[in-house]
């Protein structure tokens, strides 16, 4: 129920800030208020969701500065919302894995090619049949590499990108187009378990299952053209999405430190509404041990995303028969949307060092940041949203707004709106790849049960989405595609 600068939803009361920013006041054991960047149409449909008193839970984390933060492809996630963004103090705040998500670095690469949908379109079953070929999708996928020793798996848990790179996998050139050049340092991979390690021997190089894809799309609108130009992007351009993270690896890492920081938060007097918040202080051993091991999943998600896009890189040369001159396969970004972050920022005009969670949410610097590539600085980070599969994704940047207001922080995807028991439920009787085809788009995946929990039904309009990010200021939009080839688990 919407009145005036106010709105209601389930039993939470919201005041709007802006046209697209809505704030939950400081209430019982908040420490900071909480906002959510959404239309008043995205906000109608989270009345059935936990998910804006998960944003309250969040707000009562020790040391978090600001607000605690949700992005327009908010919904219901572990401990967090899926979107949320909190930012703590390091002298007293908190590390939260469900801040980060069982996913670490679940992220996007955008690939661009010298290629037209236009002159490949016939050709484009015989390409989505060859990527799914090449690149082990699925719940539980391996076999993309050779097995690797626990010895040279802590090397890759080291050195994430450029282990797979050195590896022959892509370019060296690549290192430069990704979010912390594909690696962050304070990685050590003896603090990854046996077991999180051995998930992880087999799963170099494959998509996954649940939401993950890789997708081709096509440039079909470009709203800043001196940007898109800077990228390399013109319209009817082929262009691939991978989308994915840590596997295995990630989860098991998740899960093992769930349960050393649960048994922990006593010892450190910390309580909150939800055990699922689990945290203990960032400077404790068990603070420090899983910002440790969390880097070694999230360079391991690098050197996954890079494997997969050298296999698909092959994939197109054999299935197209052609060379790699034609192809051009070439990295714009890799960015993360599940990880957590030691930056800068200025909080009530001081300039502080803080720990910054995204879960579901994605960086978005300005022009100029220190932390940007070099090849970025005069244009601002890019930011990949991917949709749904059916019917777009898209290219953002970053912006100085994001700074001030959201921790340099935007959306990451589209966001469901239908658990996927739900979807399942909602696809019977629908023939997926006539429903696929429909939109456009050849779609290759190894389980039915699993496309129809991720058909576009399931998930927010993703251009509700980054029109609301973009209206804010916060992201501006780039350039759109159109999926017209997918593979996923």
């Amino acid at each position: 129920m919407s009145k005036g600068n106010e709105l209601v939803t389930g039993e939470i009361r919201l005041q709007r800030v802006e046209e697209c920013l809505w704030e939950i006041p400081r209430q019982g054991g908040m420490r900071v208020p909480g906002r959510i960047y959404a239309s008043e149409k995205l906000l109608a449909g989270l009345k059935e969701d936990n998910s804006l008193r998960q944003v309250m839970n969040v707000a009562h984390l020790p040391g978090i500065v600001g607000y605690s933060l949700a992005m327009p492809d908010i919904h219901w996630g572990y401990g967090f919302p899926i979107g949320g963004v909190a930012a703590v103090e390091l002298n007293d705040g908190v590390i939260s894995p469900g801040g980060v998500g069982y996913d670490i670095n679940c992220g996007v690469r955008l690939v661009k090619s010298h290629l037209t949908y236009s002159a490949i379109q016939q050709k484009m079953p015989k390409l989505v049949e060859t990527l799914f070929s090449f690149i082990p999708s699925g719940v539980g996928a391996q076999g993309a590499i050779p097995k690797l020793s626990k010895g040279e798996e802590k090397r890759l848990l080291r050195g994430g990108a450029r282990w797979a790179v050195e590896q022959g996998y892509g370019r060296q050139e690549n290192l430069d187009y990704m979010e912390e050049g594909g690696r962050l340092e304070n990685a050590d991979a003896e603090l990854v378990s046996d077991r999180a390690l051995e998930r992880g021997l087999k799963q170099v190089g494959t998509l996954g299952s649940g939401n993950h894809f890789l997708e081709i799309g096509r440039v079909d609108e470009i709203y800043l053209s001196d940007v898109a130009q800077a990228l390399g992007l013109f319209p009817d351009q082929l262009v691939v999405l991978i989308h994915t993270g840590s596997r295995g690896l990630g989860y098991q890492t998740c899960e093992d430190f769930l349960k050393v920081m649960n048994q922990a938060m006593a010892k450190y007097g910390i309580q909150l509404p939800d055990r699922q918040l689990a945290c203990t202080p960032i400077g404790s051993r068990e603070g420090q041990d899983y910002l440790a091991a969390m880097a070694s999943a999230a360079n391991y998600a690098w050197a996954n995303r890079q494997v997969i896009m050298s296999l698909a890189e092959k994939a197109f040369w054999k299935a197209l028969n052609i060379s790699p001159a034609e192809l051009g396969f070439s990295l714009i970004y890799d960015v993360c949307h599940n990880i957590a972050k030691m930056e800068e920022h200025v909080v009530d005009g001081k300039r502080r060092r803080l720990c910054v969670h995204r879960k579901g949410a994605t960086r978005a610097f300005p022009p100029g940041h220190p932390q940007l590539p070099k090849a970025y600085q005069e244009l601002g980070q890019p930011v990949l949203v991917p949709g749904d599969m059916g019917r777009y994704s898209y290219l953002l940047v970053g912006t100085e707004a994001a700074m001030e207001k959201s921790f340099g922080s935007t959306c990451h995807g589209a966001g469901r709106v239908m658990s996927r028991a739900q979807s399942k439920r909602e696809s019977r009787g629908i023939d997926i790849d006539q429903e696929m085809a429909r939109r456009g788009v050849v779609a290759r995946y190894q389980g039915r049960a699993t496309m129809a929990e991720e058909m576009p039904h399931a998930y927010k309009d993703v251009a509700d989405v980054v029109e609301t990010m973009d209206q804010a200021g916060i992201s501006k939009k780039v350039a759109r595609f159109r999926p017209v080839g997918v593979i996923k688990g």
